[in-house]
């Protein structure tokens, strides 16, 4: 843990050598501002929820920092949708070894229009209106769901779910945003429900930030 400083979010539990510095689930400007400060060049390594690293990413963002921080993620759930997206070990003793010494990956990150960010699994439900992907229509009308994640092609991915619905079935689309006019519904960020809303956008932010996940 030498070249790493670890954050654990919440009730995480490190499973790997050294003493980590505790902090808040989903930790905010004040959690975090006195260890982005003194990271000098080291890594930074999660032990948390996907909505605790997308706190993280949200400091590192907001401080200039994305692009030249590397990030090593240690998921406390094995069905975690940023381990499945990115292949990340769900064994916590596996994870940590890679978090802390694995080769470093650039893989999108996605911002949406509330100054929030996202980094495994959005959602939108149920809905009932209008989403275009870019400039490809791929809702009008009711689905039970709309999913969101990053894609490392264009930006991001959406999933339209219309289960139970006439002509029941799953849209896919790729592009660099997403946009929705709908009625008022929820939305649900890396597994943390955020707001009721009728107008929603995600769109892939212009720089990468550095996930270790190759062993």
């Amino acid at each position: 843990m030498a070249g790493a400083v670890v954050l654990t979010c919440g009730s995480a539990q490190w499973p790997g050598v050294g003493t980590p510095t505790a902090v808040p689930a989903c930790p905010g400007r004040e959690d975090l501002g006195k260890t982005l400060a003194g990271l000098a060049g080291r890594r930074l390594v999660v032990c948390g929820t996907d909505a605790d690293l997308a706190a993280v990413l949200l400091r590192l963002l907001r401080t200039e920092a994305l692009a030249t921080v590397p990030v090593g993620y240690v998921p406390v759930s094995s069905s975690s949708p940023v381990a499945r997206l990115w292949g990340l070990p769900t064994s916590p003793s596996a994870a940590a070894e890679v978090a802390v010494s694995g080769r470093l990956d650039r893989v999108p990150l996605v911002r949406d229009d509330a100054g929030g960010v996202l980094v495994g699994l959005g959602v939108v439900r149920p809905l009932d209106g209008v989403a275009y992907c870019d400039a490809e229509l791929v809702l009008r009308g009711r689905a039970s769901r709309l999913e969101v994640l990053p894609d490392r092609a264009l930006g991001l991915m959406v999933r339209v779910v219309r289960r139970g619905l006439p002509g029941g079935r799953v849209r896919c689309a790729a592009g660099r945003a997403v946009q929705l006019g709908c009625q008022p519904t929820d939305v649900w960020r890396d597994g943390v429900a955020d707001r009721t809303t009728d107008r929603w956008t995600w769109y892939r932010h212009t720089e990468d930030w550095q996930l270790a996940r190759l062993p």
